[in-house]
């Protein structure tokens, strides 16, 4: 098993339930550039270093990047990348502005309104929308659209289902803008406080999440939705996440609101089984 599948097969991600069902040729194609995005976020989750290792690492990860594009890297990962990149005609700049989104997780811990978090909920998971739907294969512009907005609301549902882990480490990621407008404070969050106001809170960000979802769908036009399955399943994956959030009355403090490996396995299957006999 090569390195970028053995990347992918560890994570037990979402991705990893959707893309098995490819063709063998994007398959490998998709583990490949999973495998980039998963070391990638590795250098800046990297408990043991330091802060400014972290960064060191990463800086060093972007220049080996260029070499393979450009030439040759040291890692066997990126060259591997640099070919994919290559025989799919995939845009170079989603790769930056990913790298630019993990920079920020170093540079910052908070957010101060909802712009400024698009903002990295673009770079760090619309820009793996936009490298994929290159693998996939697409016809129309709108697409660019709905990898956009998919990869918004995937990464809020993240942030959603995440919140106690993200601020036992001392991150908080909803917008300190929202937290005024409902009267929930940093301390009830670092406190993980479940009260009606954070109740009315979540309500809002799930309904943002859901907007999210909804303009991904609508800017999917008809004849690209039979290549778009995989996409689609990571969306049915993390519908039922927000589901789950709002069956536990928003209460992501005291349950676990993750979508199984049996029910990732399922709603795949049900959405490839689905396009291939409608698309």
């Amino acid at each position: 098993m090569d390195q970028a599948k053995r990347i992918s097969k560890r994570s037990n991600s979402s991705f990893y339930y959707t893309f098995n069902l490819l063709s063998s040729e994007k398959r490998n194609a998709m583990n490949t550039v999973y495998a980039f995005c998963r070391k990638t976020d590795d250098i800046v989750d990297e408990g043991l270093e330091s802060h400014d290792i972290r960064y060191e690492n990463l800086h060093k990860w972007r220049l080996e990047l260029e070499k393979a594009l450009y030439g040759n890297s040291d890692y066997s990962l990126l060259n591997k990348l640099a070919a994919t990149i290559r025989k799919f005609n995939i845009p170079i700049d989603p790769f930056y502005e990913l790298l630019k989104g993990m920079e920020m997780d170093l540079q910052k811990n908070r957010y101060l309104t909802f712009d400024d978090l698009q903002l990295y909920c673009y770079r760090v998971a619309s820009t793996v929308g936009l490298m994929c739907i290159e693998i996939f294969g697409y016809k129309h512009e709108s697409t660019r659209e709905f990898a956009v907005n998919l990869g918004i609301a995937l990464q809020l549902t993240n942030i959603l289902r995440d919140i106690k882990k993200d601020a036992e480490a001392g991150r908080i990621y909803l917008p300190e803008e929202d937290m005024k407008r409902f009267n929930y404070s940093e301390r009830d969050l670092l406190n993980l406080t479940y009260n009606k106001n954070f109740r009315t809170m979540m309500r809002y960000e799930v309904n943002r999440a859901k907007y999210y979802f909804e303009e991904a769908t609508n800017n999917l036009n008809l004849d690209d939705k039979g290549k778009m399955f995989a996409a689609r399943a990571m969306q049915h994956i993390y519908t039922r996440i927000l589901d789950k959030i709002v069956d536990a009355d928003y209460d992501v403090y005291n349950n676990d609101c993750r979508a199984s490996r049996l029910e990732k396995i399922w709603i795949s299957l049900g959405v490839w089984a689905k396009y291939r006999l409608v698309y």
